[in-house]
């Protein structure tokens, strides 16, 4: 798991940190951040993905809102192909 605080540096013993799961990987913050914060700190795209939390679409729109605990995210990228 990873412990991260708001500058994205590691931080031991911080209090009530907020954890979720992405792709399948656990992962702390120390505070609260929004959806598109949690992108940007994991090096994951802001353009060209879809995500579901706890399986359901997460529309964009919402993506400057805050990450619950214990939220199951997953990142979803389009393929070309059939």
């Amino acid at each position: 798991m990873t412990v991260s605080s708001a500058s994205g540096s590691p931080v031991a013993g911080s209090a009530a940190p907020i954890g979720v799961t992405v792709n399948g990987t656990e992962h702390e913050f120390a505070g609260p951040l929004s959806v598109r914060e949690l992108l940007e700190r994991l090096d994951l795209p802001c353009q060209g993905v879809a995500l579901a939390v706890d399986g359901a679409v997460f529309p964009k729109s919402r993506w400057d809102e805050p990450v619950g605990r214990g939220w199951q995210i997953d990142v979803l990228t389009a393929v070309q192909g059939g």
